[in-house]
């Protein structure tokens, strides 16, 4: 849950000065744990052993005792991303090379981790008491909504983190929501993503992509431009650009998912989604395709369906993505023919016509049905 901190120009001065320490020490330690790193292994060692070399200096410099034992936390668990990125393949070749060749490094407004020992929260009055380099900032005042407010109310837990964003501050409280339980469905909702349609359901609910798709090309434009100018008020507004077309696409598919979402509820009814990890190895696309894949938001909204799920208690399974748009869902004929292109299927078996986004999405809600019958009846066999 993110709140927007409303500091007078004091406390602004001491917050943001806390974050320089911080992130400066960040890359210090950052540089003495690559120094000492395994030389069989690559990796740099434990955070107990890292905090013993580098704690009392980073402890020296204001910080206080908590904040720099959290530094060290931070650059051991920066090393691990890293290291897990490189095992599962997201980080391969070049890329892995060049990030385990180097110290991690933290921007100076990076995220600071800060426990209930040197943050505290009034939510009554809308402000927090938080430790900085300059001492104990107290009342520093914080905007949110009232639903924010509710749940970091209820549910707020453990660390919060202090970081600076186009030149404003903001606190990351952890919120620890618990799921609603899980009711046993009647059906389910076949969920099939794209481009041109972001989401088609097998009721025949078609979310179009081409505003959001108008909006990324608009963006394309802008950015270009921006590219060609290289300067450094460009590039910081290439920044921003890149932000706001993060959030506009997130909301975008907040909206189809919490549509998605209730349906399903309102009608007792689970989600199945297809499985598209690997699409982008799998296919074969042109430049241009690639371009729009890579950068279209496909696990966002699956990752967003699956959280508003388990609020609500509405089961959701994944099953295989091949060939759901090529298979006929009456008499199961596939063949590639089947599509005679992006919009229309007509199955060349039994002569079954429709929208292929539909068809898609009637054969992943077929193996929803199978995949929930196979997970119930392994669990009744345990």
């Amino acid at each position: 849950m993110v709140v927007k901190l409303v500091p007078d120009a004091g406390e602004r001065a001491a917050l943001l000065e806390t974050l320089r320490i911080c992130n400066t020490e960040a890359n210090r330690i950052a540089a003495v744990a690559f120094a000492h790193r395994d030389k069989d292994t690559g990796q740099v060692e434990r955070e107990y052993a890292l905090r013993g070399r580098v704690y009392a200096e980073a402890k020296a410099t204001g910080i206080g005792s908590q904040l720099a034992q959290h530094a060290v936390k931070k650059v051991r668990d920066a090393y691990s991303v890293v290291y897990a990125q490189v095992k599962v393949g997201l980080l391969r070749g070049n890329q892995a090379v060049k990030a385990l060749g180097k110290p991690v490094v933290f921007d100076p407004g990076s995220a600071q981790s800060f426990d209930d020992r040197c943050l505290s929260w009034d939510l009554e009055a809308r402000t927090v008491s938080i430790r900085t380099v300059a001492g104990r900032r107290k009342r520093i005042a914080f905007a949110c909504s009232k639903r924010d407010l509710e749940a970091l109310r209820a549910h707020r837990k453990g660390e919060s983190d202090l970081f600076e964003r186009d030149g404003e501050l903001f606190l990351a409280a952890t919120v620890d929501i618990p799921e609603a339980e899980q009711f046993e469905p009647v059906d389910f909702i076949g969920v099939d993503r794209g481009i041109v349609n972001l989401a088609t359901t097998s009721d025949g609910v078609n979310y179009q992509g081409k505003g959001l798709e108008r909006y990324r090309r608009r963006q394309a434009r802008i950015r270009a431009e921006l590219q060609a100018k290289a300067t450094k008020a460009a590039k910081k507004k290439l920044k921003q650009q890149a932000r706001k077309e993060a959030r506009h696409a997130a909301h975008v598919n907040h909206k189809i998912a919490k549509e998605i979402v209730s349906a399903a509820e309102r009608t007792d009814r689970g989600i199945a989604l297809e499985d598209l990890e690997g699409i982008r190895e799998r296919v074969r696309l042109t430049r241009s395709q690639r371009g729009r894949i890579s950068n279209w938001p496909f696990y966002q909204l699956a990752q967003y369906i699956a959280y508003k799920a388990k609020r609500a208690g509405v089961p959701v399974v994944v099953v295989d993505a091949r060939h759901t748009s090529q298979k006929c869902p009456l008499c199961h004929h596939t063949e590639r023919a089947n599509r005679r292109n992006r919009d229309d299927f007509e199955c060349r078996g039994c002569g079954l016509a429709g929208p292929a986004d539909v068809i898609a999405s009637v054969n992943v809600r077929a193996r929803g049905r199978m995949a929930w019958a196979v997970s119930q009846g392994s669990r009744a066999a345990a």
